[in-house]
């Protein structure tokens, strides 16, 4: 029987204060039935169930109260929660902006680069030609400088020959040595032909072949500096030009016909 009562007691303790409460009510109620109407006995056990009335009561408060706790530190951590969302969500937006931003300033430093390094390498390339024409030219003209009918002045070398040609022949001549027909463009030119030609007659880049006295120089240029001789140019059909002999430095240009031999002055510019 002890063993009994034992089981009894665990089983009651693992019953809630609710459950307890609720089978008292139902015992007693059953106790009324039985009972009858006994007044001493019904009073007692109004005040009993008014007790056991007012500890369920007591019950259901706590555990409305313990809900709405529940409840309310729910919303919390919810608020908490949409908060720290809407936080992170801003911070994610910012982000992606700065990076874009960031990303569309890289692509445009990147093409401005690449532009850049464009221009820089065909200016290299051009820079490349530029310096392998004038390794050339510097190789033709030390030919010309050691060969002794060569002559230097002023970035230009002059040739006079020591046969006759006409006009004509004697710019082919000079095109076949990789120069063409003396061009003069200033008076101190003019005095170095004067000591290059050794008063001789000589065949200059100066003619109106294309038109009547408009004269110009076999680069297509019109003189800047004029020498004419007293009277010059003075024939109709003496279209080619010589340095005279026996004249002024500053006045011994004359015009012949292009057929005439003379000797002839070539010149080659070192820098075209």
């Amino acid at each position: 029987m002890s063993q009994s009562v034992y089981d009894d007691h665990l089983w009651i303790e693992e019953l809630n204060t609710e459950d307890l409460t609720e089978m008292v009510v139902v015992y007693y109620e059953s106790l009324d039935a039985v009972r009858g109407h006994d007044p001493n006995t019904e009073t007692e056990d109004a005040n009993i169930k008014t007790t056991l009335r007012t500890k369920k009561k007591e019950s259901h408060t706590a555990d409305s109260r313990f809900y709405r706790l529940t409840a309310v530190c729910l919303g919390l951590l919810c608020v908490l929660l949409l908060t720290a969302t809407i936080a992170l969500w801003i911070k994610l937006y910012s982000l992606m902006t700065s990076k874009e931003q960031l990303q569309t300033n890289l692509t445009t430093e990147r093409d401005q680069l690449q532009t850049i390094y464009a221009n820089l390498t065909i200016e290299r390339d051009q820079l490349q030609t530029e310096r392998d024409a004038l390794q050339k030219r510097l190789s033709e003209l030390e030919k010309h400088i050691n060969k002794p009918e060569w002559r230097y002045f002023n970035y230009s070398l002059y040739y006079i020959s020591t046969g006759k040609k006409s006009w004509s022949e004697s710019r082919k001549d000079c095109r076949q040595r990789g120069a063409d027909l003396l061009i003069i463009d200033s008076r101190e030119e003019q005095d170095f032909i004067e000591a290059l030609r050794r008063g001789q007659n000589a065949w200059i880049g100066l003619t109106d072949t294309n038109t009547a006295n408009v004269w110009k120089w076999v680069d297509g240029s019109a003189p800047t500096t004029e020498y004419w001789g007293s009277g010059e140019p003075n024939g109709v059909n003496e279209h080619c030009v010589i340095i005279s002999e026996g004249s002024k430095a500053g006045k011994n240009w004359a015009d012949y016909h292009c057929s005439n031999l003379f000797a002839w002055i070539c010149e080659k510019r070192i820098f075209e």
